[in-house]
């Protein structure tokens, strides 16, 4: 024997790693664009690149943080009861890093033009079609894009 006790399994700590929830809007205007915005070259996550307006959760629900963070951010007023799910990336963005489920909400009908309320972490906003983005776009960005616009709700990236 080694001298080690071997923990029971009722005894053992089982709550894991938290999944960081983060909401995302998914905006298409009449011809078909999708909103994206420039993040700041200074951002801590993917500086100089084309993102969805987004948010984390900060103890709401994901469609309240939604309509909270596109008047924040973009000037958008978002009624709740026009918005759907479309979209989960559950995302293990690189080694080292904390998981994190990304939900994509479309929202059918909004009023306001977007504009960079956040200019230190937006730079501007755009339309783009989704089988012409720009480069660099956020990688589970360009993968819920395409994936909204085949019917996929779900895709798994980073876990293998």
């Amino acid at each position: 024997m080694s001298g080690e006790e071997e923990v029971p399994a009722a005894k053992r700590d089982t709550r894991g790693v938290l999944n960081v929830i983060g909401v995302h809007l998914y905006l298409e205007d009449p011809q078909g664009r999708v909103l994206l915005g420039l993040r700041h070259p200074d951002s801590l996550y993917a500086p100089s690149t084309h993102h969805f307006l987004a948010g984390h959760c900060e103890q709401e629900s994901a469609v309240a943080c939604l309509v909270r963070e596109a008047r924040e951010e973009a000037g958008l007023s978002i009624d709740p009861d026009d918005v759907e799910f479309v979209h989960a990336v559950h995302l293990l963005d690189a080694p080292g890093t904390g998981p994190r489920m990304q939900m994509v909400f479309r929202a059918r009908r909004w009023t306001g033009t977007p504009e960079v309320l956040e200019p230190d972490k937006c730079l501007g906003w755009g339309w783009w079609h989704p089988h012409d983005l720009p480069d660099p776009t956020v990688d589970y960005t360009r993968t819920a894009i395409h994936a909204i616009k085949a019917g996929r709700l779900y895709t798994e990236l980073g876990w293998a």
